[in-house]
Parts: structure tokens; sequence; C-alpha cells
């Protein structure tokens, strides 16, 4: 393997470790003991849940050519899972702020439990079958988890400033060093051992399982709007008028649709644009290396969030890093000519592209605990994980347009557009902090004004009946 590889992977190492490492008094927030024993508690869990997400990801394309399906068959299969995510996974995971978020990440853990056991069968019915179970799992992990922490949180009493330490933790842990280990450990468990590309989803199922035990034996339940008189059409309606009524919320849902269709359809894209004539580059070397680089946003956002800099400033610099990173491709394609050369190693326009996208990735880890922050201040209680899942539905769509279409267009353009939806997400990131600051001076004009209005209230009433017997003027009892 090239020395390069190795040059960045080094390099980001570095500067995670010495950020971790180099943490001062500003960067670290005084908690309680109760709080840490919570905050660990979650981030076990979490970790055990994105255990059994990452371990699957690198062995599903693998495992399905295995079984002799071609390109076509498995698109159709990868569409199932984003279309259950968007329709079933969106009615599944609404119902979390009825029944339970508790119940909910219970059902998360038996649905994908379950889609693991489908890939043992070659049978095509069977692997959609799982599909669709995957995908109503992937709605509750991106909704009901992060809906349970919240309300559990506030309803132990917790600093609500302290939600931002384990957002940041979560994700550098469960979205960064725990998928590092879990795509060594899968590729152990297939490759090296030799047990087969099945072996993953088994090792799957038991993280998940061991994360269930773990939610059943420690976690309380808590809901959203449990009032009778609502079933789920008009949760759904709260939700819309929700949405609809505030323009914060509304933002918030189009800024993350944008990033994550953008984000997602970089999953299918990143492999072709390094080696667009079939270079030999090590992709799970290179996947390693983007979950470290998303380890360094992360840890770069617990220092943002520790010393309470506005997120919805600090995001509308990491969208435009993002969308000048993911327009390198279409850059380096005009301004670096293109090897005509099949196989090798990777090119100076790859190795470029390469760069870029590991600063992407370092955006995406500040991205998901400030999202996450954004939300916990937004969205209402009552309706958190049917609007969350609304939010999901847009960027659902969007993947499986991508997906039904990824060959129609060239590599170039497709970058194109991502970078200029991640440059709309920008300028909405910009629009939200501006109603947000208009709401939040009204807020505290309006604070302000009863401040004044009840002590003087109160003073009169003080002073008028002396007033009256000072001049003999009768007081009506």
């Amino acid at each position: 393997m090239e020395v390069f590889y190795y040059l960045v992977f080094g390099g980001l190492a570095a500067v995670v470790a010495g950020l971790e490492l180099g943490k001062s008094g500003k960067d670290r927030v005084a908690t309680t003991p109760a709080f840490n024993a919570f905050k660990n508690n979650y981030i076990l869990v979490y970790s055990l849940m994105m255990s059994g997400d990452w371990l699957q990801g690198p062995y599903v394309y693998y495992l399905y050519s295995q079984y002799g399906f071609d390109k076509g068959d498995i698109g159709r299969l990868f569409i199932a899972g984003f279309g259950s995510s968007m329709l079933f996974g969106t009615i599944v995971g609404s119902l979390a702020d009825k029944q339970g978020r508790k119940r909910a990440c219970i059902t998360y853990c038996i649905s994908y439990i379950l889609s693991c056991i489908t890939k043992h069968s070659s049978e095509y019915k069977i692997l959609m079958i799982g599909r669709v179970l995957g995908g109503i799992a992937t709605s509750l992990l991106f909704s009901a988890f992060e809906s349970w922490l919240v309300a559990e949180h506030n309803k132990r009493g917790f600093d609500p400033q302290w939600l931002s330490i384990t957002f940041s933790k979560a994700i550098f842990l469960g979205n960064g060093l725990v998928a590092i280990i879990a795509g060594l450990f899968a590729n152990l468990l297939a490759d090296n051992l030799g047990f087969g590309p099945v072996a993953p989803f088994d090792a799957a199922a038991c993280f998940l399982a061991i994360g269930m035990a773990i939610i059943l034996s420690s976690w309380s339940e808590n809901y959203g709007d449990t009032s009778d008189n609502k079933d789920l059409i008009a949760q759904f309606k709260v939700a819309a008028k929700a949405i609809a009524s505030d323009e914060k919320i509304a933002l918030l849902g189009a800024i993350q649709s944008l990033f994550e269709g953008s984000m997602y359809t970089f999953v299918f894209l990143w492999t072709p644009a390094l080696s667009p004539n079939d270079e030999e580059i090590p992709h799970g070397f290179i996947f390693a290396t983007f979950m470290l680089s998303s380890m360094l946003g992360s840890s770069i956002a617990s220092r943002l969030l520790a010393r309470k800099l506005k997120v919805e400033g600090y995001m509308q610099i990491v969208f435009s890093i993002s969308a000048f990173t993911l327009f390198l491709p279409v850059v380096t394609n005009f301004l670096v000519p293109p090897s005509s050369v099949k196989g090798g190693g990777i090119s100076f326009g790859g190795c470029l592209q390469l760069l870029g996208f590991c600063i992407f990735e370092s955006c995406v880890g500040i991205f998901w605990p400030s999202i996450m922050k954004m939300r916990s201040q937004y969205i209402p209680e009552e309706a958190r994980s049917t609007i969350m899942n609304f939010f999901r539905i847009p960027l659902n769509l969007f993947v499986c347009v991508v997906l039904y279409n990824v060959n129609a267009f060239p590599i170039t353009v497709m970058f194109g557009m991502c970078a200029i939806f991640l440059f709309m997400a920008a300028i909405l990131q910009r629009r939200l902090m501006v109603v947000s600051d208009l709401h939040r001076s009204t807020s505290q004009q309006k604070s302000q004004g009863c401040e004044v209005l009840i002590p003087s209230i109160i003073n009169h009433m003080m002073t008028t009946p002396k007033a009256c017997r000072a001049n003999n003027i009768p007081i009506s009892e």
C-alpha cells in the first residue's frame, strides 16, 4: 500500500490525539456524578447499536453479489431499504411518541436482528424482507434513541447545556472509533478467520442483543404526547402543523435533508471518484481514514459546544466548506488531466480528492452533534420522534432517486449537485440564525416588559388604598 495513505491516516490520528489530550479548562464542562453515569450508560448503548449497524456496512453489497445477484438486483434491494425507511419507518418511528421511546428502541433491536438473520438466505424475497426490516430499523436508530435521550435528560433535571456533551461523545465513539473497530472486526471474521461474508451480520445481531438487554434492564420509559384522543393521523397532523407554523423547524428539516442527502450520495460516489480507471485502492483503509476524520470533526464540535459558541453561526462555515470539498472532483476533472492507464495506484487527482473527502468527513463529524443540539432546542417534545421522521422523508426519497439514476449522469454532475445542495444548506442555516435571533430578542423584550409591568401593578395596588383613605374616598370591598 502506498505511503500516502499511511501519511494521511497518521496525520489525522496525531491531530485527533492532540485535540483530545490537549483540552483545557475552557473545553471541559463541570458536571455531576449522576449525569456522568447517565451519559456513560447512553453512550454504551448507542455504541452497541452503532456497532450493529457498522458491522454490516462493508459486506452488504459483497454478500448480495456472492449470492449471484447483478447490479440491478442489488440496486433494487438498496432502494427497498431506503423506501421502507421513508414509508414504514416514518409510521413506526412516529409511534415512539405515543407508545414510548424505550419500546421503539427495543423494536429497533428486534427489527435489525431479524434483518441480520435473513442474510443467511439466498432467496431474493427473503433478502427483500430483510431490507424492509433494515429500513424500519434505520428510521428508529436516528429518531427514537435521540428522542429518549432528550426527554430523559430533561426529566432528570440535568443542565440543558450538558446535552451537547453526550451528543459529541456519542458521535466521537459511535460514529468514529466504533466504526473503525467494527470494520476491522468484520474483516477479521469474514476474511482472516474464513467465516465468510455472513459472519459480520451474526456478530451484529449479538451486539444488538447485548444492547437490548441493557435497555431492558436500565432504561425507563418516556413519551411524547400521551393524550388518548390522538391517533396516528392526528399525530401526523400535529407534526405537520408544527413544521408549517414554525419557520425554525421547517428550516432545520430542510438543512438536515440537504446535508444528509449529499452525505449518502457521497457514500455511493467516493469509490468511483478515487478509482475512475480501476486504480487499486485500499477500500477498508480509506473507510477507516474517513471514520478517523469524522472523529476529528466530533472532537472539534465538542470544543465549540463546550465554549457555548452559537451553533447556527459556525455551521454556516461548516456547510460552505463541505460544499467546496464535494465540488473538488469537478475542479480536478478540469485542472488535472485524467490518466488513460488502467489499473495502477491512485492518481494525483485522486490524492487531492481523498484529502478533500477527509475534510468533508470532518464536517460530517461536526454536523451530527450540532444538528442534534439544534433539534433539542427547536423541536417540541410532544412530537419529537414524529417530526424527526418527517425530516427523513425527503432524504430517503432523494437517495432513492439517486440510486435509481446513479448510472444516468456523469460523476462530476452528481458531485456538482451535492455541492449546490450543501451551499443551499449554508444559506438556509444563515436564515435560521436570523430567525432564531429575532425570536430570542422578541422573547427577551416581552420578558423585560413583564418585569417592568408587574412591579408597577403591584405598587399601584399597594398605594391606591392609602391614597383613597388620605382623601376620604370610600374603598369598595
